[in-house]
């Protein structure tokens, strides 16, 4: 059974907040805990590797770098592209720092020698606790490489973020967001609604990201499609400028989303920027 965030005002421990470093990289602070997302630390003009002999450059500087990160709880990675973990991350980041990925990222990373990797199949859940409150993070199935790409691109996961208290007589949960990941619109992501319950925030990956001549990310349309489909209170779109296979800008989302007048408030952010991801 799903509950919905707590209709109570929000207390400063029950502060959300996200720096953006660019591309799909987030420093999250959700209450005592601290998220980095796909660490990408790549910069400008240096080139990505995306596998099957695909490779994209950078367009833009990060605006995060590792010795600007504080310490983690851990990370959260959708997939193992270089352009959302890339060879810095590999070599910065501490080994020992719990990593939630997908079962094909968890296996590589831990060849790196990430020794703390949680392999999340869809729908399944890593808790992480602190006194009385937890961060749980959900896996939310994803279609990066629709077709015969399936097979050339890495699998991919979302994820459901919930900031859960204990609040004597049962959990609570506080705040609940969507990281979209690299994924196409597809319909049975309605299940994140079903399965978690309304949101508060839903993050978008976009960019129309082309390979192969075939679209690999949501763009404008399909963005705004995800925005009627989950209906959340703030959209923060990121993924759609930093580099040379996007072909959907943030323009085109934001235009679309105020044409179809969808629900809820659109909140983008620019790279160092720090944000609440509180209505």
């Amino acid at each position: 059974m799903t509950s919905a965030p707590s209709a109570g005002p929000a207390s400063p421990d029950d502060s959300v907040e996200m720096t953006f470093g660019g591309n799909a990289t987030m420093l999250l602070r959700i209450g005592p805990f601290t998220l980095l997302t796909d660490p990408n630390f790549l910069r400008r003009g240096q080139r990505a590797y995306l596998g099957k002999g695909l490779w994209t450059t950078r367009l833009t500087d990060p605006a995060l770098l590792p010795d600007q990160l504080p310490d983690l709880d851990g990370v959260v990675l959708s997939h193992l592209h270089d352009d959302h973990w890339d060879r810095i991350a590999t070599r910065s980041l501490d080994p020992a720092v719990p990593v939630v990925t997908t079962p094909a990222a968890a296996r590589e990373l831990a060849g790196r020698g990430f020794s703390a990797t949680s392999d999340l199949q869809p729908w399944q859940t890593h808790t992480f606790t602190r006194g009385t409150s937890s961060l749980r993070v959900t896996a939310v199935p994803g279609v990066h490489g629709p077709g015969p790409l399936a097979q050339l691109l890495p699998p991919v996961m979302g994820s459901v973020l919930e900031l859960v208290r204990d609040a004597g007589d049962g959990a609570e949960v506080r705040w609940r967001g969507y990281i979209s990941g690299d994924t196409l619109f597809r319909p049975f992501l309605a299940d994140v609604l079903e399965r978690c319950g309304p949101l508060d925030v839903a993050i978008p990956h976009l960019g129309g990201t082309r390979a192969l001549g075939v679209t690999v990310t949501m763009d404008a349309r399909q963005g705004a499609d995800l925005v009627e489909l989950l209906r959340p209170a703030l959209t923060v779109p990121v993924h759609f400028d930093d580099y040379s296979r996007f072909a959907s800008p943030l323009g085109d989302f934001v235009a679309e989303v105020a044409d179809r007048r969808l629900p809820g408030t659109l909140r983008p952010v620019r790279r160092g920027e720090t944000i609440s991801l509180r209505a």
